[in-house]
């Protein structure tokens, strides 16, 4: 077996091989905290001894999974995402192969996403405030995009002409086109017009721009400066890149908790009994897409789905579906 390292070591080693492997920045915070939960767990078990993952096996495995299900009440998707961070760490990191778990893959249950009424979607983007947090909610019931695909729009994926939005990387790395709903043209305009100002700011005090992807920053270091490089919804403030404490101060885009405090206040002033999150805007979009006659591989194209089948989930909920129905009550009444 190898030399035990001391967990920090082990955990940088883990970083390290996320990032040579390209996973995002989300999995990479999600595996390392899922693997030092496993580590604390198992230190909890031996009266506060530290055991390097070396020497735990199977069955301390099983015994960790079996706890979240089962003391935690996680759903099953959580259990997943644990035992995927713990299987990297062993077959990627240590370069163990484990044998089967007992446990194995917690089966997910299907559910059906909460979709909102067109009443319901207007009463909740007209109380999103304030800007740009308003603009960015309707671009996410507008285009179908996700909460930090909205977020990481940059000025040059914004073609005016074409009425289109380019995602770029999206969920998978995949790229993909949406539509460029007329009513959020002005506002991005109004955005653009900021994020020029803040473009000249930038270049005036010297400081290192908007951070670029992978290595194309030092191919095209002055890109960093360009219009058509910057943030749609940069932020106001300066901060470092999370992966790379010692990087210059840059220009990040928005934190998404922003718009989710908005959205949430909005929800709770409209009134709308649904537990609604900015994903739900997303839902409303395929679904009321559908119900306007759009073809389902349309739909999937615009979602940016691998596979159909994830997109069929929005069939559910149709209003040519269980809502379409008359109740028998109704006919005998």
């Amino acid at each position: 077996r190898p030399v035990p390292e001391k967990s920090p070591k082990l955990l940088d080693r883990m970083r390290l091989t996320l990032r040579r492997l390209h996973y995002s920045y989300r999995t990479e915070q999600a595996y390392v905290a899922w693997v030092e939960r496993f580590i604390r767990f198992h230190r909890g078990r031996n009266r506060g001894a530290w055991k390097h993952p070396c020497e735990l096996g199977k069955a301390d495995i099983e015994e960790f999974l079996t706890h979240l299900a089962v003391a935690r009440d996680v759903s099953a998707s959580t259990q997943n995402q644990a035992f995927s961070a713990i299987l990297f760490l062993y077959r990627n990191v240590l370069e163990m192969e484990m044998p089967a778990i007992a446990a194995g893959r917690a089966r997910e249950k299907p559910r059906l996403p909460v979709v909102l009424s067109r009443p319901e979607v207007i009463a909740i983007l007209d109380r999103v405030r304030p800007e740009p947090a308003n603009l960015m909610a309707r671009l996410l019931y507008g285009t179908g995009m996700r909460l930090m695909e909205c977020c990481r729009l940059r000025v040059k994926d914004v073609d005016f002409d074409r009425g289109q939005i380019f995602v770029r990387q999206g969920k998978g790395g995949q790229d993909r086109s949406v539509p460029l709903p007329g009513a959020c043209v002005a506002g991005l305009r109004e955005r653009i017009e900021i994020s020029q100002t803040q473009l000249r700011h930038d270049l005036e005090t010297g400081t290192g721009g908007v951070p670029l992807p992978n290595a194309f920053g030092q191919k095209s270091p002055q890109a960093a400066f360009s219009l058509s490089w910057w943030w749609v919804f940069a932020s106001d403030s300066l901060s470092r890149d999370p992966q790379r404490p010692d990087s210059p101060l840059v220009r990040f885009h928005l934190h998404e908790g922003n718009l989710q405090k908005a959205v949430r206040r909005a929800v709770r002033e409209s009134g709308v009994p649904k537990k609604i999150t900015c994903h739900t805007l997303r839902h409303s979009f395929a679904t009321h897409l559908l119900e306007n006659g759009y073809d389902i591989r349309t739909v999937q194209e615009l979602l940016g789905h691998k596979d159909v089948s994830t997109t069929m989930i929005y069939t559910h909920v149709l209003q040519k579906g269980a809502c379409g129905v008359r109740s028998p009550l109704d006919v005998v009444g």
